[in-house]
């Protein structure tokens, strides 16, 4: 049998990129699974269907993002327990987790189901797209259970340290995807009901493959099927640790959703501008993310297995890694971003709306290389509550307040409201290196139990 990867022996570096590397590419397919529909869909549907796919999905990826960020809980327990060498408390882990998503994927599907249309109606969908807007929500609403499912495999087969496997499904999931999409879409001509049929049916796939997966490896945890329940003490655990992270990312999420609300009242240039400039950031912020996910894992199991030591040379490899990429990130989107804007419109006021807005985040490149590796090390320590904090006070404290404040002022642009992003990032990257220093000054040079 196939087995999991252990990160308390042997090399680091080695070990930590070639897990990062599966971990960024199944972060590019998902990031190219939405492109996808809108691109078949607008090829071969009305521009109502794109209308209703586009808002539809907005509330999907949503949704999904929140699933993933709470199942971080699980990745960072079951990493920990798998460090630690605790099999049957991994077993309870996975098994409480089963049925506790299972019971949020139920209540999301009666949710989407049942009020679709308030949903619809909330997102201001176009009246022309409205009932397609409902019938796309109902789909994927009824769905939810394997949409969940698929997000919460991934987040297990990550804590035993393996992203490969959660690589072969994405895979296979876009490839399912977009070939329902042909079919559904280009052959039948189904528009909004066939690109949601075709969203559920290639994670179906795509679970269905996990599973049979699973059964060739040879699993770190004892897993019986009395471990199926809900094991209060392993409960508590995943939601003190995942919950702040969902919370987090539901904020920041906000906060640039504020920020396109400031830009949009300088007219519809700017805004598509940021537009086509968002597509563009959700690429180059790529490998950083890669590198937030794949510490974690590392860090949770020697955290785990008490092995801070390998933790902390960890963090400064993937610093050091991360730090070289993001430069070329930066030099890349300061000096060719209209090029790289250029590849989502061919409006030239747009293409250079968006390149303005892009110097600033190719500055913002240089600040997540770094913390987003420290929120990695973090979030692996169970340290999520700060993780929360700082990611809140960037958003709110930073992020929101100095693009009001820049937007308002005489001949602004779009790239000084854009500078308001690596300036959240530098006050974020300030907070975790003085956490770090509280930390070893806390514990003697030895960081912290858990999340307190």
């Amino acid at each position: 049998m196939e087995r999991t990867t252990s990160f308390t022996e042997g090399k680091i570096l080695q070990p930590l990129i070639l897990f990062a590397f599966p971990v960024l590419l199944a972060l590019f397919l998902q990031a190219m699974y939405g492109a996808v529909d809108l691109l078949i869909v607008g090829k071969f549907a009305s521009s109502a269907d794109v209308s209703a796919v586009s808002t539809g999905s907005q509330i999907m990826t949503t949704l999904t993002n929140l699933i993933s960020s709470f199942a971080m809980g699980t990745t960072i327990l079951l990493g920990q327990q798998i460090g630690s060498g605790k099999r049957e408390e991994g077993g309870h882990t996975v098994g409480t987790a089963i049925l506790l998503f299972a019971g949020i994927a139920v209540a999301l599907s009666v949710i989407l189901v049942a009020f679709a249309p308030q949903v619809s109606r909330a997102m201001n969908a176009p009246e022309e797209a409205f009932h397609k807007t409902v019938d796309y929500i109902r789909i994927c609403g009824g769905g939810m259970l394997v949409i969940v499912a698929y997000n919460l495999i991934g987040c297990i087969f990550r804590g035993l340290g393996d992203s490969k496997t959660p690589l072969v499904t994405v895979a296979i999931a876009c490839v399912c995807n977009i070939v329902g999409d042909l079919i559904l879409c280009a052959g039948f001509r189904m528009g909004t009901e066939g690109a949601a049929i075709a969203t559920v049916f290639a994670q179906v796939v795509s679970v269905v493959v996990s599973f049979f997966l699973i059964q060739k490896k040879d699993l770190p945890f004892t897993m019986k099927k009395e471990n199926i329940r809900i094991h209060g003490v392993y409960l508590r655990k995943m939601v003190s640790f995942g919950v702040p992270i969902a919370l987090q990312d539901l904020l920041v999420s906000m906060s640039f959703l504020i920020i396109l609300a400031i830009v949009n009242a300088m007219g519809v240039t700017a805004s598509a501008g940021v537009g086509v400039a968002e597509k563009v950031c959700a690429f180059i912020m790529l490998i950083s993310s890669a590198f937030m996910q794949s510490m974690s894992a590392f860090v949770a199991q020697n955290y785990g297995a008490g092995r801070m030591d390998r933790a902390k040379k960890a963090l400064h490899y993937g610093i050091a890694v991360s730090f070289v990429i993001g430069v070329c990130m930066f030099a890349l989107t300061f000096f060719h971003g209209d090029r790289m804007a250029g590849i989502f419109s061919s409006d030239e006021a747009v293409v250079l709306a968006a390149a303005d807005y892009l110097k600033a985040y190719a500055i913002d490149c240089l600040f997540t290389s770094i913390f987003f590796c420290y929120t990695g090390f973090y979030n692996g320590m169970g340290r999520t509550r700060f993780v929360m904090i700082q990611g809140i006070l960037g958003a709110f404290g930073v992020r929101v307040p100095v693009s009001y404040l820049v937007s308002i002022q005489p001949k602004t642009s779009l790239f000084h409201i854009g500078l308001a992003t690596p300036m959240s990032s530098a006050l974020q990257l300030v907070l975790c290196v003085g956490f770090m220093m509280w930390l070893n000054k806390k514990r003697g040079g030895a960081s912290g139990t858990s999340d307190d």
